[in-house]
């Protein structure tokens, strides 16, 4: 989100459906092809509506089934980003990515998140706007020279019912980026400039790079010395031990079982196994986590990993952005097996917390995307989505019965 560049940088994607391609146009002996197999049609995601993968264990450690459907915060509130780059292009002409449309600094609500950023920076420059969305403005700027990115609350947001939530939320991010300046933490993120807590306006530093994924989902996912950098990057932060009062936590796990429990999206068996998993964490260290740790959350720039948006950061019980990173992932068949690796290092406790995060953050994507009037894209991943719940929930009952 505090990316200094304006279109993303393709990434190469592996996948196991389909090999790499030989370099064109260099000349060699005649290959014969091999036996080619059909191609299953494409998602509107671009992906395989019809991907089959060879019978065996998942990384979550259970038969998964021979068919897999392709792969696609808290509750309503948190959305996908709901803004996008604004751009210019010339009369007759294609979008072209590094061109800026100055009147995106003249729309009624920029100009109102500006007035309050100079409230608390006047020597800020505005240069581009980077999201107009209805939770969140962010205007790329600098001050003297150096770069920065100006974080305000939309003014739709003031009409929204989970205003209260955006504040409180936006506040707390506030608090957490003044907590690191007093308490440096191992990892990489934006150095904080300004903030006003009473008007929701945080400035801080705008990091070189680009995001490692532009959607929540996202069809193509980072390679995998990319991966193998970003749960490096996440498990350091998780390892931190930084003074107990400094952060807060950030999910009542009793109330999420309860909550899910009662809309129907967990039957009576699937919260018993949480809960009695829950029973045997009582006295498990809480982790520190960054609570959104979403591929659209991190940069890749030149200094490694930079971890941005930090509204959910706080204690959690451990492998919890694990649980975040494998529920996006689905198109990484190597990752998820990494991610599921690095959970259960630490052990049947480690283990057991990581799929009680995993039920809940699934359930949330659940909740989050089945909704009335999904297009065809949408579906596929709500399809997805509910095939990882149903192999998390066999998990945990795996996990019940060893205990």
């Amino acid at each position: 989100m505090y990316s200094s560049a304006t279109t993303p940088t393709p990434t190469a994607t592996r996948t196991a459906l389909r090999p790499p391609t030989a370099a064109a146009g260099r000349p060699g002996p005649k290959q014969v092809p091999p036996a080619s197999r059909p191609v299953a049609p494409r998602g509107t995601e671009g992906r395989s509506t019809d991907a089959r993968v060879p019978a065996g264990r998942t990384a979550l450690g259970l038969r998964g089934p021979e068919v897999t459907p392709p792969p696609g915060h808290r509750l309503p509130l948190a959305r996908q980003a709901d803004g996008q780059v604004l751009r210019a292009r010339r009369p007759g002409q294609p979008a072209g990515p590094d061109r800026i449309d100055p009147s995106a600094l003249q729309t009624p609500a920029v100009r109102a998140a500006l007035a309050s950023v100079a409230r608390i920076c006047p020597a800020f420059t505005p240069r581009q706007v980077l999201r107009e969305g209805s939770r969140h403005i962010l205007v790329a700027g600098t001050i003297g020279r150096a770069p920065v990115v100006a974080k305000c609350l939309a003014p739709q947001a003031g009409r929204s019912e989970y205003f209260e939530q955006l504040v409180a939320d936006f506040h707390h991010e506030v608090a957490v980026y003044r907590a690191f300046v007093r308490h440096r933490p191992p990892v990489r993120l934006p150095r904080l400039v300004a903030a006003d807590h009473d008007r929701c306006v945080l400035v801080v530093e705008r990091v070189p790079g680009r995001p490692a994924a532009r959607e929540r989902h996202p069809v193509n996912a980072p390679t995998p010395g990319e991966v193998r950098a970003l749960l490096g990057a996440v498990r350091t932060l998780n390892l931190w031990r930084p003074p107990s009062d400094v952060f807060q936590p950030r999910l009542d796990y009793q109330l999420e079982i309860a909550r899910y429990h009662s809309v129907g999206q967990l039957t009576d068996r699937d919260a018993g196994d949480l809960r009695g998993l829950l029973h045997g964490l009582g006295h498990t260290p809480l982790q520190l986590c960054h609570g959104d740790a979403l591929l659209s959350n991190m940069l890749l720039a030149p200094s490694g990993p930079v971890l941005v948006d930090w509204e959910q950061a706080g204690w959690y019980l451990p492998g919890y952005d694990l649980a975040v990173l494998w529920s996006v992932l689905s198109g990484d068949t190597a990752a998820r097996r990494q991610i599921s690796q690095l959970a259960q290092s630490g052990g049947t406790l480690a283990r057991d917390a990581f799929l009680v995060n995993l039920v809940l953050v699934l359930m949330r994507e659940i909740r989050l995307y089945d909704v009335p009037g999904a297009g065809e894209e949408q579906r596929i991943m709500i399809r997805r989505l509910y095939d990882d719940a149903a192999l998390a929930r066999r998990a945990v009952r795996a996990a019940v019965g060893t205990r």
